[in-house]
């Protein structure tokens, strides 16, 4: 409905001064422009357009409240769903304006319900990741592309539009959470009473992470959320107790599935004991091969797509792991890459991220000693040159990346979505943190991903036939 001009001038007011208030609580509000610019409501064009509706309730960061999402496709309406929502994220939520979400679908009573979503697999929990410091919004869309084309899941992904309340908020990314399901980690289903010895060796997902996302600080352990290797960054054998506040050289491991609150303790000693196993053998003082132990092509992927893309936060953070029932240890799903191909001066297009500790020591999250030492073994280098040689000419060309990443800036491009979220959002031509190269504009920042790339890729070979 079209509204008299007095009206509609007095609502556009409202919004501005609506939009005003919220950016100046914000602890980062970034450069903002006026909301009256903008056109309330689902855009003309191809890419899908969620509002959001938090009743009148406050989004915080944990727990979820109670909202109501309604997403358009074309302007039509395809899925209306009451929904929680919270803010996610650790160093992001802290330090970016435009700020990430969880979702999870729920029915008329409050519980969770699975539901599709613009064509992904049906499950109740959901991401809403908006891309702020990668400015291309490319690098996580990107990678887990490439994973999934290889054979290795990751999360699958749908560029959308997002309103919140009557506030615009950009191009987000619509992604799925890493869950336990048919359809994304499909392991078995580990309840608490399987104590068979046959039935506790799956599934179980493990994740090396900040504790931040469970309600703690950054670097508070507990027994209840993980266990501690029995070993350093460098291999030696730890002498102090575990848990409390985390030490550089201590790498954790959190409970992602079964959560904290469902795992028994005798699940708990069995995933510990792998762990151990495996560790033991990879260091020589255990029984057998390190290869008894892990699914080896798992962790040979897992090296290339972090290495091509040199993903800081590889094998120390946003690092998942998983063991189905009677199967080996493996890497992945693959996670969190809004700092990598070259945005944060620590990802080279000419050093391997797996020596990350060499550089900065005094890191509190470090590599974990396995992946020097399995890039010590000739068996395990072997299977990466091997791999790379198969992957170098198809899925890790840069033909085949360039065709991916312009299929992409043309679908938001052509629907406005890029115009529109950069003129919220004015970060163009804005350092912001992690930012290694600011382009003046969009073709800029995406031009330098691309030469980044490229760089990575002749870098790489050069070192790898060298193996």
């Amino acid at each position: 409905m079209t509204l008299p001009n007095t009206a509609r001038m007095l609502s556009l007011l409202g919004v501005f001064l609506l939009s005003f208030f919220a950016q100046s609580c914000d602890n980062d509000p970034g450069p903002v422009i006026p909301q009256e610019t903008f056109v309330l409501g689902p855009y003309e064009g191809q890419v899908p357009y969620i509002k959001i509706n938090t009743i009148g309730n406050t989004i915080q960061d944990s727990p979820k409240i109670g909202a109501e999402m309604t997403v358009f496709v074309n302007k039509e309406e395809v899925l209306r769903a009451p929904i929680g929502i919270e803010y996610r994220g650790s160093t992001s939520f802290t330090l970016f304006a435009k700020k990430s979400y969880g979702l999870e679908t729920r029915d008329d009573s409050g519980d969770g319900v699975s539901v599709e979503v613009l064509g992904l697999p049906e499950e109740e929990d959901w991401i809403l990741y908006g891309p702020y410091s990668d400015k291309t919004f490319l690098r996580n869309v990107l990678i887990y592309e490439l994973s999934n084309e290889i054979g290795q899941y990751a999360v699958k992904t749908k560029f959308v539009e997002l309103q919140i309340n009557e506030t615009y908020q950009g191009t987000y990314v619509l992604m799925e959470k890493i869950k336990r399901d048919k359809n994304r980690v499909d392991i078995k289903k580990l309840e608490p009473e399987d104590t068979d010895p046959n039935d506790i060796t799956g599934g179980y997902i493990l994740k090396i992470d900040k504790t931040s996302g469970d309600g703690n600080p950054d670097a508070l352990y507990t027994e209840d959320i993980s266990f501690r290797s029995d070993y350093g960054v460098s291999g030696n054998a730890l002498s102090y107790a575990a848990y409390g506040q985390k030490r550089g050289e201590e790498t954790y491991f959190l409970y992602e599935y079964p959560k904290e609150d469902d795992i028994t303790t005798i699940q708990k000693a069995y995933v510990k004991g792998y762990i151990d196993d495996f560790e033991n053998a990879l260091l020589g003082t255990g029984t057998g091969s390190y290869t008894d132990f892990i699914d080896v092509n798992s962790f040979v992927d897992f090296f290339l797509l972090n290495e091509l893309s040199a993903n800081p936060d590889a094998y120390r953070i946003s690092t998942f792991l998983h063991k189905n029932r009677g199967e080996k240890l493996k890497m992945g799903p693959i996670w969190d890459f809004n700092i990598a191909f070259g945005n944060d001066s620590r990802s080279s297009s000419e050093k391997w991220i797996y020596k990350y500790n060499l550089d900065y020591p005094n890191d509190l999250w470090l590599v974990p000693f396995w992946w020097e030492k399995l890039m010590a073994d000739a068996q395990f280098k072997a299977a990466i040159k091997t791999r790379w040689n198969e992957l170098k000419g198809t899925v890790f060309s840069q033909s085949h990346i360039d065709s991916k990443l312009n299929e992409h800036i043309a679908f938001l491009d052509e629907a406005g979505s890029i115009d529109r979220n950069y003129k919220k959002w004015q970060v163009l031509g804005v350092p912001l943190s992690f930012n290694s190269f600011v382009g003046q504009t969009y073709d800029d920042e995406v031009d330098y991903v691309k030469g980044w790339i490229a760089n990575r890729i002749a870098w790489m070979d050069s070192q790898i036939q060298g193996f």
